[in-house]
C-alpha cells in the first residue's frame, strides 16, 4: 500500500506496504494513496483496516491493483489539480487492466462527486469521509457494472470501534483521531461542507487506542481534530450534560487521561483554535512532562478586521492574550501557526499588521499560503477575490522570509543546550545519522552511535540550519 501525504508547504511522506489478508475479496490487490492533512492520513488507516478485513492484500504498484483509491484534500486548488493528474495516470493504466476500480475518497470526493463521476469520467467510485464502512459494498456495485457513490455526512460516525492499520514507516509516531467534522465556519474554509458537523469520540476508546500503540512500540501519539480544543464528550456545545449517568470529558481532561497511559508516551495534538483554547489545557500541559511543550495555533491574519472577514471568532488582542498565557504557564513552549496572504480585500496596512504580529510572537515555524478561493465557502459567496496575484505572491514572500529569520534565530538559541530527543528514523543525509524531535518539535540530526529508532536520547545541540538542529549524543 502506498501512502503519499501532501502536507503543508509541499512536504510529502511515503508509507509502507502492509501485507495482510481477510475474507470477502481474498486475493484482490489494493493501492491507496492519500493527500492533504494528518486527518486524511489517519482516515487512510481506517480505510485500510476495513478493506483488509474483507480480504484485500496491498500493493505499492498501482498498475497491478484491482482497486485504486485516492484519499483527497480540497483545502487548496493545487491539491485538487494534483489529484486530477493522478487520476488521469490511473485511467491510462486501466487500459491494460479494464477490471480496475478507481475511486476517490475524502473531501474532494464529497465536493466534486458529479464532475468526477459523470462529466470527467475519471472515477468509478466516490466515498465521502463518513462512508468508509460502505466501501466493500460500493466496490461490489462497481464490479457489477454500476457507478457507486456515497457522500452522506453523519452526525455520529467516529470509527471509534475500528482498529486502524498503521501505515507509517517508523512505528514510532501515530495519529489518533479524537473528533471528526467542524462546527466553525471560517469564511475561507471548505471543511465544514466536506466533513460535516463536529462530533467527539468516546474518550475510553481513545485511551485504549493510545495504550495499544504504546504496547506495539510506538512512543508518540498526536491527537487529531479540526479543532481539538472543542473536544467534549457527553456535553453539548453550550456545556449541557447529555446523560447525567455518565461522566463528561473536555480536552484538558482527555489529555490527562492519555498522559497517564505511560510516562514514556509523548502526547502532541493538532489543531488548536485560538477562540477555544483555555488555560486548563495549558495547565494540563505544564503538569505532565510527557505532553509536549508545543502548540500549533493558527492565526491566519494579524488584523482584527481581517479576522472578522475570515469569521475566525477572535481579535488580534484575544490571540495575543492566548500567546501570553502560553508563555506564562508553559515557559519555553514552541508555537507554530498558519498564515494566509492576500485574503479578500486585504490592504497593505492589514498585511503589515500580520508582519507586526509575527515580529511580536516570533513563531518557531509556520505554514504560509496565498489565498485560494474555494467553492461553497462564505468567502466565495460574499467577498471578491480582489487581491492581484502578484501582490499575493509578494506578500507571501515577505511572510516566508520573516519566518525564516525567526526560525533561524530560535534554532541558534538552542545551540549549547542538551535536549531529550525521540529518535524517529534514519536521516536523509547519511545512513549513519538519525533524525528525531525535541519536546518543542524541533527536528534534530545527529550521529546514530548505539541509539535505536524509538529510543529517547539526550543530544547536545552543536549547530543548526534554518530548518534543523544538529547535535551529538551525550551519555
Amino acid at each position: 500500500m502506498s501512502i503519499t501525504i501532501e502536507k503543508d508547504m509541499d512536504e510529502t511522506r511515503q508509507g509502507e506496504a502492509i501485507q495482510m489478508e481477510g475474507e470477502g475479496h481474498k486475493g484482490k490487490k489494493l493501492y491507496l494513496e492519500s493527500y492533504g492533512c494528518a486527518m486524511n492520513f489517519s482516515d487512510s488507516e481506517v480505510v485500510a483496516s476495513i478493506l483488509i478485513q474483507q480480504g484485500f492484500t496491498t500493493t505499492q504498484d498501482s498498475d497491478e491493483a484491482d482497486v485504486v483509491l485516492i484519499n483527497t484534500c480540497s483545502i487548496r486548488d493545487n491539491a485538487e489539480q494534483r489529484v486530477r493528474n493522478r487520476l488521469t495516470q490511473f485511467n491510462k493504466a486501466k487500459r491494460n487492466n479494464p477490471g480496475m476500480v478507481i475511486g476517490v475518497l475524502g473531501c474532494m470526493a464529497e465536493r466534486l462527486k458529479k464532475q468526477l463521476l459523470e462529466e470527467e469520467q475519471l472515477v468509478d467510485l466516490v466515498a465521502g469521509p463518513d462512508a468508509y464502512r460502505e466501501l466493500p459494498n460500493l466496490i461490489q456495485e462497481v464490479e457489477g457494472g454500476q457507478k457507486a457513490v456515497n457522500v452522506l455526512l453523519s452526525r455520529d460516525e467516529t470509527y471509534a470501534d475500528i482498529n486502524p492499520v498503521r501505515l507509517d514507516k517508523n512505528g514510532v509516531s501515530g495519529f489518533v483521531s479524537i473528533t471528526r467534522g467542524c462546527d466553525n465556519m471560517c469564511s475561507f474554509c471548505v471543511v465544514p461542507f466536506t466533513r460535516g458537523r463536529e462530533r467527539s469520540r468516546d474518550p475510553q476508546t481513545i485511551v485504549q487506542e493510545c495504550a495499544a500503540l504504546f504496547n506495539a512500540g510506538y512512543r508518540e501519539v498526536t491527537l487529531l481534530g479540526q479543532n481539538v480544543d472543542s473536544y467534549r464528550w457527553n456535553m453539548t456545545s453550550k456545556g449541557k450534560i447529555k446523560d447525567e449517568t455518565k461522566p463528561t470529558t473536555n480536552f484538558a481532561q482527555l489529555m490527562e487521561m492519555v498522559a497517564a497511559v505511560h510516562p514514556k508516551l509523548r502526547i502532541r495534538f493538532s489543531t488548536s483554535h485560538p477562540k477555544d483554547m483555555t488555560d486548563d489545557v495549558l495547565h494540563a500541559m505544564a503538569k505532565h512532562k510527557n505532553i509536549c511543550n508545543y502548540i500549533h495555533l493558527p492565526v491566519q491574519s494579524g488584523n482584527t478586521e481581517m479576522l472578522k472577514r475570515m469569521n475566525r471568532g477572535y481579535s488580534r488582542e484575544w490571540y495575543m492574550n492566548r500567546v501570553a498565557a502560553i508563555n506564562r504557564i508553559i515557559p519555553d513552549c514552541g508555537i507554530s501557526t498558519d498564515i494566509i496572504a492576500g485574503f479578500c480585500g486585504e490592504t497593505e496596512e492589514e498585511h503589515q499588521d500580520t508582519i507586526s504580529l509575527m515580529r511580536e510572537v516570533e513563531y518557531d515555524s509556520a505554514y504560509m499560503y496565498k489565498y485560494s478561493e474555494r467553492p461553497k465557502t462564505l468567502a466565495q459567496r460574499k467577498f471578491e477575490d480582489d487581491v492581484p496575484e502578484e501582490v499575493k505572491q509578494r506578500r507571501l514572500e515577505e511572510i516566508i522570509e520573516l519566518q525564516m529569520q525567526h526560525s533561524e534565530k530560535i534554532n541558534k538559541a538552542q545551540i549549547g543546550k542538551v535536549e531529550e530527543v525521540l529518535v524517529e528514523k534514519v536521516s536523509r543525509r547519511s545512513d549513519e545519522q538519525v533524525m528525531g524531535r525535541t519536546d518543542r518539535n524541533h527536528k534534530v540530526i545527529f550521529d546514530q552511535e548505539d541509539a535505536a529508532i524509538g529510543d529517547y536520547v539526550h543530544v547536545k545541540i552543536t549547530d543548526c540550519t534554518r530548518a534543523s538542529l544538529l547535535g551529538e549524543i551525550v551519555k
